[in-house]
């Protein structure tokens, strides 16, 4: 497509269209002496004879013949290309690449992402899972578009949004034979057989601060990187654990666990994070709504 100037191309085609290039200088609104310069430049571009003249009508040579189907070929590219274009300024569609914790990947998002979903349906929103220290990387590197992380979220070039407190709380076996402590205390917790994060997570992190702070070494009998399973071992009577409220809230609730607040409070923010020189489209801007309308 080099030095190929598609305005020759056009008047090309209805020159062979219309037979004369009078009547395609009238239909294009310029003189005929600029079609002839438009004919003999597009023939020098390729070196060959693409028009001559049967009788008073001028046609095209073989050469210009098949080019003629190409130019059909890219007139139609270009109208899909316009199409296109146009579907993207009035519609909101596209693929948005977001990436979180588990956590808030089970029981925060699919509502979000199946409103989103009606709303929006050539909206593309493809999550994925991990820490915060891997999805920050991955913002940075931009192959992420967006992240809904624990805080802290340091660096300059990110733009962080607080989105929602999410306190942390401990599960007990409902019918826990031992009972269920007044005040869930780190020293309360060390001295029952104790379920909690793998090590890595900022979540962990947070937990091992709060028995540290208290001047409680925290001794899991097990670490596991999902809240599911810590759920089932604390209902199966296997321990009790620490794990963020949004785990056991509405739909994540069970008959089978006790759940407590920590004393002292415990609680981690979630934030969007998002790179300052990030340009927004209009799907990224309807997602970022979407997670700032969980502050309500």
């Amino acid at each position: 497509m080099r030095g190929l100037n598609l305005d020759h191309l056009r008047t090309f085609a209805q020159v062979v269209e219309l037979g004369s290039f009078s009547a395609a200088a009238e239909r294009g609104g310029v003189t005929q002496p600029a079609v002839s310069l438009q004919i003999r430049q597009l023939e020098r571009r390729f070196g060959l004879k693409l028009v001559e003249r049967v009788g008073r009508r001028a046609g095209p040579t073989a050469a210009g013949f098949e080019l003629l189907t190409y130019i059909r070929a890219i007139d139609a590219a270009l109208a899909q290309a316009e199409q296109a274009m146009t579907a993207h300024a009035s519609q909101v569609s596209g693929r948005i690449r977001l990436g979180t914790g588990a956590t808030a990947c089970t029981y925060l998002l699919p509502p979000v992402l199946a409103e989103l979903r009606r709303r929006f349906p050539a909206l593309d929103v493809v999550a994925s899972t991990g820490n915060t220290a891997d999805m920050l990387r991955a913002l940075e590197n931009n192959t992420l578009d967006m992240g809904l992380v624990t805080l802290p979220a340091p660096g300059r070039m990110f733009q962080v949004t607080p989105v929602m407190e999410d306190e942390f709380v401990a599960i007990f076996p409902a019918d826990d034979p031992a009972g269920i402590p007044d005040a869930v205390t780190p020293q309360a917790l060390a001295l029952r057989p104790l379920v909690l994060f793998e090590p890595g997570a900022r979540t962990r992190r947070l937990v091992d601060d709060w028995f540290e702070a208290a001047g409680v070494a925290a001794k899991p009998i097990m670490e596991l990187g999902s809240t599911e399973a810590m759920k089932e071992i604390v209902g199966a009577g296997l321990g009790c654990a620490v794990l963020p409220k949004l785990a056991v809230s509405g739909a994540g609730q069970r008959a089978a666990l006790a759940v407590r607040s920590l004393s002292p409070h415990l609680s981690r923010d979630l934030a969007i994070v998002i790179r300052r020189d990030k340009p927004l489209s209009r799907g990224l801007r309807h997602l970022q709504e979407a997670l700032l309308a969980l502050r309500a």
